[in-house]
């Protein structure tokens, strides 16, 4: 599998680990009342989705970077790659 990195073009999946769902990006508040049983389910509560699903990948073999990869679980069609910071930002900014 071709992973499109944004700024070094095409890689191969080997250099990169695979790490999970992108939501783990939206760690929850540890001050909020709620924090033990938000941060239970934040560690151990995942969907298995087939089809379109955004993970994170870390590129080990490289720049050390993150990435937010959207990939077709059933074909591991990958439709788009985005550095994993400018996602946060975005998020930050929305919320």
């Amino acid at each position: 599998m071709i992973i499109q990195h944004p700024l070094l073009g095409p890689r191969d999946s080997s250099e990169f680990v695979y790490l999970g769902d992108a939501s783990l990006i939206d760690r929850p508040d540890w001050q909020a009342e709620n924090a033990a049983e938000a941060f239970h389910d934040y560690a151990y509560l995942r969907d298995n989705p087939a089809g379109e699903h955004r993970e994170l990948w870390f590129h080990e073999g490289g720049d050390r970077s993150w990435l937010v990869v959207t990939r077709n679980t059933v074909t591991h069609e990958i439709s788009r790659v985005e550095l994993a910071r400018d996602v946060a930002r975005t998020r930050g900014r929305s919320k």
